[in-house]
């Protein structure tokens, strides 16, 4: 006996095994799963400490730690971060708060496809560690951003970039700061605005009283509590199910294991093939040419460091985003008999961590508070970093340029790129209201990542990589890559299509003892079965070789091409988007070179230089300059940046002074078939 559900934000009402509609028992009137004040004093005490402990960061940074004098000290942390809060940073910040809260609920309703994310994500720190950082780094650049002015001469690339990542990650951080609210609202009934606005408060004044320092060691604090709390809900959830091979064999029966499905269906929500190809060009763009990661890199002492850091962070990151499924997969096995949605308990997915945190923690007075502290604090300090990068972006690339702030001090400016940050605080709580309206947090972050992230990545692949790639078509294919993928979401959000699969769930085990007595509902107390009204039995066997979900896709995406096209999962948006960029761009660039299109060298990879001389043709001729006598030639571009100057031996001045014009060669250019 089974119930599935396919309804979105809000499970009042739904559909069953067949598509039809029925009424959840207690839908009608939200259970909340809370305990009695009284007993809750724990709960609300280690909340509370553990909220101010983490706050305490930022003001012992800010009052006893080292002052930020400079924008630099404010932006790159000033070279003092250990490599060990480094690797854990940037795992925090790759995984984040959603997927603690949302990786669980996706194993126990749909399985374990998008756990093959994982594929995609371990190839991708290779390719940035030897592509992408060897160019960046040397560069002593503020913005990411600004590697694309440097490389194009153009504002125009430069801006189309800095504002995909500006609205990608505004509505990347709404989902970020909703998560924990979920959690909140569900175990003690906080309104989900006033958790939002909490969070929104908090982070604001986490950004101006600290900088990217302040946002690390809150990501260590945060990363290594959601650790153990991990850890502990596997080991209670194993001793409840019986045993490790009994958590195993019991996931492995109802289909919440199945891997490696190379169906290359593109219309099917996730596969290994979807999983694995999506997910590397998604993490491309986030390692590769995302400023909150790239400012992490820049921060350190050495490209060595930056690379050990990117390799060690393989296996660390490969056990931080295991362990969300293994909690996943244990609470499975807990609850496989009754299910806490079907039977009433809980209302939404994202729901299931926070009800078994509550249900079989109860003897342990403060961990519901710790659980929900550290996802505050998880989304808090995920926010205050965001912040801090989107608020350096906006400034470098926006509004620095304006002539009327060109003259600004290194103090001003750090003033207006925290002003900034404020604001950005208050968008990303408005942002927070709508994600509610969505179909899990899981969903509505792949969502958003996957239609943004091709073209950003194009671009930064063909200055790059493309010797021959100028301005023109670069900025073509940006929004060339823009307008298909944005076309493809929105009719494929407006389309008719079958709902996500929803494995088979069961209540036919519910008894007064599947749920702890502070929990049960008073008409469950004292029953030995309920009476939980079913649908008929889910149709589809694991053995069978026809799944009625795939006719239903068949029949609703063959009507027209367009159709199958809009059908396609979001997984599959990144490549689109990217391969669209790179052929546009670089066909454009061919026809369009110029000899405005001279750049110095250092700004292509090595490897791209070497292939363009294997073409047949003249050999590409790059800027020769006059240079200042012990100033590297790629610090003519540069901004400050403390660890720039301190790894050349350089002050300042010397930087400054290297930033003026210089004489070149008027040199010959040559079409390449690069």
């Amino acid at each position: 006996m089974c119930v599935s559900n396919n309804s979105h934000s809000y499970f009042g009402v739904g559909s069953d095994c067949n598509g039809m509609n029925h009424t959840f028992i207690g839908a009608s009137t939200r259970h909340k799963m809370s305990k009695e004040a009284q007993s809750m004093i724990w709960d609300y005490l280690v909340f509370i400490l553990f909220v101010i402990a983490s706050s305490f960061v930022a003001v012992y940074s800010r009052f006893f730690g080292p002052k930020e004098k400079t924008k630099a000290d404010f932006v790159f942390a000033a070279g003092k971060v250990s490599m060990a809060a480094m690797m854990l940073s940037i795992a925090r910040g790759t995984l984040g708060v959603r997927s603690f809260l949302g990786y669980p609920s996706e194993l126990f309703y749909r399985g374990c496809a998008m756990w093959e994310t994982l594929y995609g994500m371990v190839l991708a720190y290779p390719i940035v560690c030897f592509i992408f950082v060897p160019v960046y780094f040397s560069l002593g650049i503020t913005s990411v951003y600004q590697y694309l002015d440097l490389r194009f001469k153009s504002r125009l690339v430069r801006c189309l970039a800095s504002g995909t990542y500006i609205v990608r990650q505004l509505l990347n951080q709404g989902v970020t700061v909703f998560t924990p609210c979920v959690a909140l609202n569900t175990v003690i009934g906080i309104p989900y605005w006033a958790s939002i606005f909490s969070i929104t408060v908090v982070s604001i004044i986490f950004t101006l009283l600290g900088g990217l320092k302040a946002a690390i060691l809150a990501d260590v604090m945060q990363g290594l509590t959601m650790i153990a709390v991990s850890f502990a809900i596997i080991f209670q959830g194993t001793i409840e199910a019986g045993g490790v091979s009994e958590v195993f064999q019991t996931n492995k029966e109802d289909g919440r294991l199945d891997f490696l499905n190379f169906d290359l269906d593109p219309t099917l929500r996730v596969t290994t093939t979807s999983a694995l190809i999506g997910q590397l060009f998604m993490s491309l763009s986030i390692f590769g040419c995302q400023q909150n990661f790239v400012q992490r890199y820049c921060s350190m002492d050495s490209q060595k460091k930056v690379t050990k850091t990117l390799m060690f962070n393989i296996p660390v990151i490969t056990v931080l985003f295991s362990l969300s499924w293994v909690v996943g997969m244990v609470i499975y096995a807990t609850y496989s008999n009754c299910d806490p949605l079907s039977s009433g308990y809980i209302e939404k997915y994202d729901e299931i961590l926070p009800f078994f945190v509550e249900d079989r923690f109860n003897y342990l007075p403060g961990i519901l508070g710790l659980f929900m502290a550290s996802l505050f604090n998880g989304a808090l300090s995920l926010n205050v970093s965001n912040l801090n990068s989107l608020a350096t972006v906006t400034f470098e690339d926006f509004l620095r340029p304006i002539p009327y702030l060109k003259g600004l001090k290194d103090s001003h400016q750090l003033y207006a790129i925290k002003a900034i940050g404020v604001v950005y605080g208050f968008v990303i709580m408005g942002i927070a209201f709508g994600v509610g309206l969505l179909d899990g947090v899981i969903e509505s972050s792949m969502l958003v990542t996957s239609a943004t992230s091709g073209p950003l990545l194009g671009v930064f692949l063909l200055a790059l990589l493309v010797p021959c790639a100028n301005w023109k078509g670069s900025a073509a294919g940006v929004i060339t890559g823009h307008i298909v993928t944005l076309w493809i979401t929105f009719n494929g959000l407006s389309i008719e299509k079958p709902p996500a699969r929803i494995l088979p769930l069961h209540v036919e085990g519910c008894t007064n003892t599947s749920f702890n007595p502070h929990i049960l509902k008073p008409e469950h107390r004292g029953l030995e079965a309920w009476n939980i009204p079913t649908t008929t039995p889910y149709p589809y066997d694991f053995n069978d070789t026809e799944d009625p979900y795939d006719l239903i896709n068949t029949d609703l995406i063959t009507s027209n091409s367009f159709s199958q096209l809009y059908s396609m999962t979001y997984m599959y948006y990144s490549f689109v988007g990217c391969i669209i960029t790179v052929l546009v761009g670089w066909t454009i660039s061919f026809f369009t070179e110029s000899s405005d299109d001279i750049y110095d060298e250092t700004l292509v990879h090595p490897i791209a230089r070497k292939m363009a001389r294997i073409f047949p043709g003249k050999k590409r001729r790059y800027l020769e300059k006059t240079r200042t006598p012990d100033v590297p030639s790629s610090m003519k571009s540069s901004v400050s940046n403390p660890n720039f100057e301190k790894k050349n031996g350089l002050n300042s001045t010397s930087v400054n002074n290297a930033n003026h014009e210089v004489p070149m060669e008027t040199l010959e250019v040559y079409k390449t078939k690069l």
